[in-house]
């Protein structure tokens, strides 16, 4: 599991100590998802990977699992600058 991955996992069991979940769960159907915790979600990995996640990418699919908002994360992170 990816750094990334864990600080994810370790932000929505923070929030639901009784979420037992994996990376590739569901949290959408697991019912731990509400559009107040959404947008804390949305805050969160803008804050901690210092991303900026446009209005195209706010879609369910990128927020299902801690995989695909790794995944996210991966896409939006500036490519590191040589020098």
């Amino acid at each position: 599991m990816s750094e990334t991955t864990g600080d994810i996992l370790a932000f929505i069991t923070g929030r639901f100590p009784q979420a037992a979940i994996t990376e590739t769960e569901d949290i959408f159907s697991l019912g731990y998802i509400n559009s107040l915790f959404a947008m804390e979600l949305v805050m969160h990995l803008e804050k901690t990977f210092g991303v900026t996640i446009p209005n195209d990418e706010l879609r369910i699919d990128n927020f299902r699992t801690a995989a695909a908002m790794t995944e996210l994360v991966g896409r939006l992170r500036p490519a590191a600058t040589v020098g």
